[in-house]
């Protein structure tokens, strides 16, 4: 079975996890230490702090901004639902917006349109292949003075004019799953602009908790438990040392679909060529019923033929939590056709650009007619 995703964990990778679990520190020490100072320096050296998740990323992202009750977050609809849940979990309100159909950015047009005096801040999430205007995007923040908190979970090492997110604008978060770019099994990262943010950053990621001048303790906010363990610490920093051959490889892969990707009427594929961006997932739109099949059926035909795939992803509006703030079917065209009609293809650095070329032969011949 070819996986749609899969972590590449080197030897030399389970061995700095092997010497930190001998060393006697394991929970966050040293190598958390170590692993934020070489984030940082992707970063253009821009504060980043590490926590259990993205998801723990972007709620403590939201709880920086000082965002909760009664504050507007506007957010595409087009994202993983850790957004959407975390923006209520914090006490907003999410106030979701469609997206671009091929780049899957989010369309700043309907952000400026739906903001209003309770709004907070914009959370765009980037996806492979292309970014939306990130100029356009802080320029529209600046004129409303928004907050701007980047979900980056998909992006790792992608650039936008030769600048890397994350290296600049306001918030960033970042996801080191295995299923994306690099890992630390689970685990995330946020990256800010300045150490007073990454202070607070700190004294929310662990209890709430500061010091007073005399070394005992005090909780100055209620908050929760978000640090990394050393050992997935030192995960990373062996993972971050592969990453420009994770990220070329990607590369390889994604540019392989675009060549052998059979040729079929009205589908859309991702975006092409854009100079800087990083590949975590190569996800294709495929007009079914023109096709006389179904998703279902065409993944299961795939499956048979050893070759697993994801869906990325169902629109967040259209779930029971959305459904019950009030969107309903139809408001956002964009998202619901990619969540009718996306199918996430195996992209991972276990594979070659032959299994790129079994993977299109499968789909070729599944589509055959007769």
């Amino acid at each position: 079975m070819l996986n749609f995703s899969q972590p590449l964990i080197s030897e030399d990778t389970i061995a700095a996890m092997v010497a930190t679990m001998r060393s006697g520190w394991i929970a966050s020490g040293p190598r958390v230490v170590e692993f934020e100072c070489l984030l940082s320096a992707t970063f253009n050296h821009r504060p980043t702090r590490v926590l259990t998740s993205a998801t723990g990323a972007m709620e403590i992202a939201l709880l920086a901004c000082g965002i909760g009750a009664g504050d507007e977050v506007i957010t595409s609809t087009q994202s993983f639902f850790s957004t959407m849940n975390m923006i209520v979990k914090v006490g907003a309100k999410p106030v979701f917006v469609d997206c671009d159909l091929v780049t899957r950015a989010i369309d700043l047009q309907q952000v400026e349109a739906a903001i209003t005096p309770n709004t907070k801040a914009i959370v765009p999430t980037h996806f492979p292949g292309a970014l939306g205007d990130m100029d356009a995007l802080y320029a529209l923040a600046r004129r409303h003075r928004l907050r701007v908190i980047e979900d980056a979970a998909l992006v790792q090492g992608s650039e936008w004019q030769g600048r890397a997110i994350g290296s600049f604008g306001d918030i960033a978060t970042f996801s080191f799953h295995p299923n994306k770019n690099m890992t630390t099994i689970e685990g995330g990262a946020i990256v800010v602009a300045d150490e007073a943010t990454a202070r607070l950053v700190e004294t929310l990621r662990f209890h709430g908790i500061t010091r007073r001048p005399d070394d005992t303790r005090d909780v100055s906010v209620a908050s929760g438990k978000y640090n990394m363990s050393d050992v997935s610490a030192a995960i990373g920093i062996a993972q971050l040392q592969q990453l420009p051959a994770f990220l070329a490889q990607r590369r390889q892969l994604a540019d392989r679909y675009f060549e052998v990707f059979p040729t079929i009427a009205d589908a859309v594929l991702p975006p092409q060529g854009v100079p800087g961006q990083s590949w975590n997932m190569f996800c294709v739109l495929l007009p079914y019923q023109h096709l006389h099949t179904t998703r279902n059926a065409f993944r299961a035909a795939l499956r048979e033929r050893g070759i697993a795939t994801g869906l990325s992803y169902e629109p967040s509006h259209l779930t029971s939590l959305g459904l019950g703030l009030g969107y309903h079917a139809g408001q956002f065209p964009n998202a619901e056709r990619i969540g009718e009609q996306t199918i996430t293809l195996p992209l991972h650095c276990g594979m070659t650009t032959a299994d790129v070329d079994r993977v299109c032969a499968a789909i070729a011949d599944v589509l055959a007619p007769g």
